[in-house]
């Protein structure tokens, strides 16, 4: 919970348990955070059963891009010397119902048991830059390594709070405290009774990861190292990666194919929702006979050759002219 403390005639004498008292602390870039103190409330437990997870149900989705992840990894990595955390910001896009991590990006800041400091002027910069190149994504909260909330992350929350409304805290445990990599994202709410103590709750929310076709084959290649000695894999080319979606693509119509025959023989029984989208797939196939896909398929293969005939005879053509031009 965050109170002010500019007049020390208007404090508690007693003030609760678990109430922290640190010093003032400083945003660089922008004027002084007043002196508070911090009492914050947050709930680890993820359970179905939990109380806060079913407040959660009520809030947005947050869905997560591959890339933002990579990128608060490799943000940690390269941290400074001593620092125990990073920062950043997060951008993407809000709807009614979900916020989407599309991008990210490192905050420096320095950080004590007594005091923090974050380079704002960095992040404004920053931001300003990365809306040159993608103007739909606004910034929607921040993020930080490590597994637990501090006092002074009330302090940087509330710097977020007036660059977004309602902004999210995304953390990522790359310490593996907990056994693997935990990543959970809170959004807060002021509570207490007015003009007493006013506490600050973060409630989690709903996670899921999501990835555009580009992104796909990135992580593909990432899963395919973990089986690996050296754990590198260079990448595949075209035709290989044809040949692996085909296989993949045969391997899951033959999951799809048993799955009817035992529902057909009584041995599993029928399930609604998978015979819907086995509908929707099925009319989504278009209709046409195996010669008429045969000669289309043919037909464009002899375009695509062409096509790449025409290219590689024009640059032999340009490499020609720049021999002769020097002679």
């Amino acid at each position: 919970r965050g109170r002010e403390e500019g007049n020390k005639d208007h404090l508690d004498p007693n003030p609760p348990p678990h109430t922290h008292h640190p010093p003032p602390s400083t945003i660089n870039g922008t004027r002084s955070v007043r002196r508070t103190t911090v009492e914050v409330y947050v709930s680890t437990d993820a359970g179905p059963q939990s109380f806060f997870s079913k407040m959660s149900v009520s809030g947005p989705v947050v869905k997560i891009h591959p890339v933002v992840l990579a990128s608060i990894c490799d943000s940690y990595e390269r941290r400074n010397e001593g620092a125990s955390r990073v920062i950043g910001t997060l951008l993407g896009t809000v709807d009614k119902h979900s916020i989407e991590v599309t991008n990210c990006f490192s905050v420096p800041h320095n950080e004590s048991e007594d005091e923090v400091a974050v380079d704002m002027e960095f992040a404004k910069n920053m931001y300003e830059l990365h809306k040159r190149v993608s103007p739909t994504e606004v910034i929607i909260g921040w993020y930080a390594t490590g597994f637990d909330i501090t006092e002074h992350s009330v302090l940087i929350h509330e710097y977020y709070s007036r660059e977004a409304t309602n902004p999210i805290h995304l953390t990522m445990d790359t310490a593996l405290q907990s056994g693997k990599m935990s990543i959970r994202a809170y959004v807060s709410a002021q509570m207490g009774v007015p003009g007493k103590t006013v506490g600050v709750m973060f409630t989690p929310l709903t996670v899921k990861y999501v990835y555009y076709d580009t992104e796909r084959i990135g992580v593909d290649l990432l899963q395919r190292t973990r089986v690996l000695p050296n754990r590198t894999k260079g990448l595949t080319s075209d035709l290989s990666q044809v040949g692996c979606s085909a296989a993949r693509l045969q391997d899951m119509l033959t999951t799809m194919l048993a799955y009817i025959d035992d529902v057909l023989s009584g041995k599993v029984a029928a399930d609604n929702s998978v015979g819907r989208f086995l509908m929707d797939l099925v009319n989504k196939v278009p209709t046409i006979s195996a010669e008429d896909f045969e000669n289309m398929l043919n037909s464009n293969i002899n375009d695509l050759l062409m096509v790449t005939y025409l290219s590689n005879l024009t640059q032999a053509q340009i490499a020609l002219n720049e021999k002769l031009v020097l002679l």
